[in-house]
């Protein structure tokens, strides 16, 4: 049976949702498969979203229009937001999720969603013909006539679970592996990796001791990732979650069985993050530490299983057995599912182009873990740029790009094609050069009229977005015109706050700056004050308080644009730049990079390779005027 469509999405996992609702959302028919519905948005590590600088992509993809702050907001059973002691810059939300609510939750939105179908099938072929997306074929032997695909596999290619010497060839949680797509994308001359990722075992809940363990409780005041979540919505009782740690007889049971671990008998040929090691890694690479974390988290409201996070491992199941059981509060535990190594085909994402758009393949694009990412915040992001920029490809309009500037969501997708990525990708703050301007609390002023530029966010949203703008400037210009005389009753107040008195009256503003103080503890000097939202106070606030230092961050990114918009022409011919070195050109073809900035960013390009370039280019365009 042959059926026409627009954009066929291949994975069901977080990339793929977000792919398939953009597309869907954007007016174009799109069909998603799956091998299993199942599947589904599924958690198949740890069940939570956001985390350090994770929690900053999950508020960008939401302000771009994206699904899953609104998932999470409605499927969280705890939150916090991570390093309140620490600046707004680096501030960063995480929940954790009861996961199959999580799953539901996304399969019932896209289920609702108009112009999209959810196919559960493989898909073994790619059609491509005169230069041009055509197809899909599946394993039930259909065919999907479109111009567009995006592949959202995640870490099915060719997958394979280990755990000690047994070896099953399945995907995460025994679902079933994509064996025949690999070959289709090697004959398009997709050049492939392999990697490995793991996770945890899980344990039942009564079979575990807490009183030996420190409780990790959520914050008391809940923030929502998504900016259209009112915030009296989430303001609910939440779950705890654990702290414990490993000691000098788990790391004992592990040095003795190393030969016994696929990763190092040499069962397992992939590359895995560094950012996320197993346990018998960190026993390994960190031979001064005595201890480790622990956190056991719940995986549901309704769930009896605990996952344990900071353990994942693929050691035999008795190993397993022994190690756990040597963790304060585990001594008696009960093993539900154990944990394992998974081995995947991913892609080498220098293929791609900023929209991620294989080059060279009109009409192929790749997100999420095949793109040599990890992570469900990291795919999710990807899966929306694709969806996108898939939809803008059909229709023949410029491509939506966002670079290291604008967004967390750019310097992801910039370091996956630019940077040599020799183990799975994991998002990080110190990866942002302008974090502090990137913060998650400004994502909406940010990117909501990108968003709108898109065509996933409403004018409606721009007016909303416009008022609060407003408000900013209007409360921030108040107080700096607002003076506080100096009289007995400041100075004490100062006094009080360890603040220096007043020698000379101040602005509102003035004080606000000062470290040890803020918007809501003025509020006793502040008469006038109107009545604003906690969302409009923070950014008063954090305008104010880092002003210096955000006049001198967009000063910086000034000169990045600069560099961003000097473009390099398409058919650039490098090798008629003699004095480019050779390792320079042979990077410059195999990358393709679209301006002089993304040039410098690429490895093995040196900065003289840059001033080569730059002679060149202008010279280039001296002969063209």
């Amino acid at each position: 049976m042959t059926i026409k469509t627009g954009v066929s999405i291949i994975g069901g996992g977080h990339a793929g949702c977000e792919a398939a609702l953009a597309v869907a959302r954007l007016g174009i028919e799109a069909v998603m498969f799956t091998i299993s519905k199942d599947s589904i948005a599924m958690m198949p590590c740890n069940p939570n979203i956001g985390g350090t600088s994770k929690g900053h992509l999950v508020r960008e993809i939401d302000a771009l229009g994206g699904e899953m702050g609104k998932v999470i907001d409605h499927a969280f059973i705890q939150s916090r937001m991570l390093n309140r002691s620490k600046g707004p810059a680096v501030h960063s939300l995480r929940a954790q999720a009861d996961k199959a609510v999580y799953s539901q939750k996304m399969r019932d939105t896209l289920s609702s969603q108009s112009n999209l179908t959810i196919v559960e099938d493989e898909v073994i072929d790619i059609i491509y013909e005169n230069g041009q997306i055509s197809g899909v074929k599946t394993k039930n032997g259909n065919t999907y006539e479109c111009r567009a695909i995006i592949l959202c596999t995640g870490t099915y290619l060719n997958a394979r679970c280990l755990c000690g010497e047994t070896i099953k060839e399945s995907g995460p949680n025994g679902m079933e592996a994509a064996t025949m797509l690999t070959a289709a994308m090697t004959g398009l001359g997709i050049k492939m990796r392999r990697f490995k990722t793991g996770t945890s075992a899980r344990l039942k809940r009564e079979s575990l001791d807490f009183s030996q363990m420190i409780e990790q409780p959520g914050d008391e005041v809940i923030v929502p990732f998504s900016f259209a979540t009112s915030s009296e919505t989430v303001q609910r009782e939440q779950v705890l979650c654990y702290l414990t740690y490993t000691n000098e007889e788990t790391h004992k049971i592990l040095r003795d069985n190393l030969s016994r671990s696929p990763m190092y008998s040499g069962l397992i040929k992939g590359t895995g993050t560094r950012y996320c090691p197993a346990i018998e890694d960190k026993v390994v690479k960190f031979k001064d530490r005595t201890r480790h974390q622990v956190f056991i988290e719940p995986e549901g409201l309704d769930s009896e299983v605990m996952y344990v996070s900071g353990m994942s491992t693929s050691m035999p199941e008795d190993v397993q057995e022994a190690m756990y059981k040597t963790v304060a509060g585990m001594e008696k535990c009960e093993i539900a599912d154990y944990g394992y190594a998974i081995e995947y085909n991913t892609i080498d994402s220098s293929q791609l182009s900023a929209t991620l758009s294989f080059r060279g393949i009109a009409g192929l694009f790749s997100a999420g873990q095949i793109n040599g990412s990890s992570g469900y915040e990291e795919a999710a992001a990807q899966g929306l740029i694709a969806g996108i920029n898939a939809v803008k490809f059909l229709r023949g309009e410029p491509e939506f790009t966002l670079d290291r500037a604008e967004a967390y969501i750019g310097v992801l997708i910039d370091d996956l094609i630019t940077k040599e990525n020799a183990e799975p990708y994991r998002m990080m703050t110190s990866r942002a050069e302008y974090r502090l301007f990137l913060r998650q609390d400004n994502a909406d002023l940010r990117l909501i009229p990108r968003g709108y530029e898109a065509g996933l966010r409403s004018a409606a949203d721009m007016e909303r977005l416009r008022q609060k703008e407003e408000q900013i400037e209007e409360e921030i210009a108040r107080l700096k015109k607002t003076r506080i005389g100096v009289t007995d009753k400041v100075n004490d107040f100062l006094i009080g706050h360890q603040s220096t008195a007043l020698k000379n009256a101040a602005t509102l503003a003035e004080l606000i700056a000062r470290p040890e103080l803020n918007y809501v503890v003025l509020v006793s000097l502040d008469t006038a004050r109107p009545l604003l939202s906690d969302d409009i106070t923070e950014q008063v606030e954090i305008n104010i308080k880092y002003s210096g230092y955000l006049e001198r961050q967009l000063r910086q990114i000034e000169q990045f644009k600069r560099n961003e918009s000097r473009k390099i022409p398409a058919d650039f011919d490098y090798d008629a730049v003699l004095s480019l070195r050779h390792e320079a050109r042979q990077k410059l073809k195999t990358h393709e990079p679209q301006s002089l900035g993304q040039a410098a960013r690429i490895a093995g390009v040196s900065p003289a390779d840059i001033a080569v370039l730059m002679v060149s280019l202008n010279a280039e365009k001296r002969r063209t005027l």
